[in-house]
């Protein structure tokens, strides 16, 4: 394994090409157009999702990114990562643990930090879905097990469906700007 300080041009953990995240088939990527006018996101985010897996368990991540365009600084943009969660699959209804049956369809809701930010015209709102957000969260086996007893891993063969039966979601609470931006806002 490279070491960044040995290296300036190496990545600990990966190796070459370094593809951003949203280039991995593992990632599904919604994003808008560039926006027209600012808009702020002020408060929780929830993403709502309708899935199927092969796996007695898996996970579910949502990132919300404030994709920023080309600039001379960043000539691919900048994906500016605000908030992220996860759901486990067996845990969605809570505890205790509730094994999804393979192939059966369910709506999740994964519920991410609350975050403020201003997206600037111009710039896009971007959702990466995945099953998996490691390091920051721990790896899922996928087998069901309690934890720490597994000794294997399973593939998870996972779907999100986004159909007009089953419209996967996210809601974005959103806070009017105010036509002078030297205007004070009424809280």
């Amino acid at each position: 394994m490279a070491s960044t300080s040995a290296n300036p041009r190496s990545c600990t953990a990966a190796s070459r090409p370094y593809l951003p995240l949203a280039a991995r088939a593992d990632v599904l990527v919604f994003q808008t157009d560039p926006l027209v006018d600012d808009l702020e996101v002020t408060g929780p985010i929830e993403v709502r999702l309708w899935v199927a897996t092969t796996a007695a368990d898996t996970d579910f991540t949502a990132k919300l990114i404030d994709l920023y365009p080309p600039s001379a600084a960043y000539p691919h943009g900048y994906a500016l990562n605000l908030t992220d969660s996860i759901i486990r699959l067996r845990y969605r209804a809570g505890d205790p643990p509730s094994p999804l049956p393979p192939g059966q369809i369910t709506e999740v809701t994964i519920t991410l930090y609350p975050t403020s930010n201003l997206f600037v015209a111009g710039h896009r709102i971007r959702l990466d879905i995945s099953s998996s957000n490691h390091p920051r969260f721990d790896i899922n086996p996928n087998t069901g097990e309690p934890p720490g007893t597994q000794r294997r891993h399973v593939i998870a063969d996972s779907t999100v469906f986004h159909d007009t039966q089953r419209a996967s979601h996210v809601i974005l609470p959103t806070v009017p700007c105010p036509a002078d931006p030297l205007t004070p806002r009424a809280r």
